[in-house]
């Protein structure tokens, strides 16, 4: 086997994508006898599962060919109430508890271009920090907006509060944005309380490896 890799993994809940590198650079390092340089292609939040694509050896270097591709995600959501970071770790506040029937229409809305602004809890940066350390500082700061491709919304399963949906999407989508935006659009709040991303590109979890 050799230590230049790219290594499909199927995350669980609960650990960092950060921490999934560290077992695996250890594995690795192991096995080689040597250390062994790891890297991920992109992250998912400590709560969410799913596909992540991490390279090894000389494949760190093609990070860049990974980190445009598509994905695809099932999220489920809990309308009427919001998260001061979107999921369930945050501080949950409840809205609002009326139902509605016509989910569907408002899924619409959200598909082709649209604006998104990232959340304040994420790995992106603000003058070479972190924007979720900053946060937890309690510093105010701005992140600007961006526009992302959402290609399709499909609802898998609905049975209030509770609002499951696979979203196909472009590269620097986040689906706990998306999931308050609708919330804000159904006019109750909504947060994610669980993100399982399926594909990324044409690489699939079904190929991933438990760590």
């Amino acid at each position: 086997m050799s230590e230049d890799q790219i290594i499909l993994i199927d995350k669980p809940a609960g650990i960092s994508s950060f921490g999934v590198v560290a077992k695996v650079r250890r594995r690795l390092t192991k096995e080689f006898g040597h250390k062994v340089k790891v890297g991920h292609t992109g992250t998912l939040d400590p709560f969410a599962t799913g596909l992540l694509i991490l390279l090894s050896g000389k494949y760190t270097k093609k990070s860049g060919d990974f980190l445009k591709l598509d994905k695809v995600y099932e999220a489920t959501m809990k309308l009427g109430y919001v998260s001061s970071t979107g999921d369930p770790e945050g501080e949950i506040t409840k809205v609002a508890s009326s139902k509605h029937s016509e989910i569907s229409t408002f899924l619409n809305t959200f598909t082709g271009t649209i604006t998104q602004t990232p959340p304040r809890y994420s790995a992106i940066k603000i003058n070479g920090q972190r924007a979720y350390k900053l946060a937890r500082q309690g510093k105010t700061f701005d992140i600007p907006s961006r526009q992302v491709e959402i290609y399709s919304i499909e609802i898998l399963h609905y049975d209030y509060p509770y609002l499951t949906i696979r979203v196909h999407c472009s590269s620097g989508t986040y689906i706990r944005t998306l999931a308050e935006d609708i919330g804000k659009a159904l006019g109750t709040g909504a947060y994610l309380t669980a993100l399982r991303r399926l594909q990324i590109g044409e690489y699939t979890v079904a190929n991933a490896k438990k760590i």
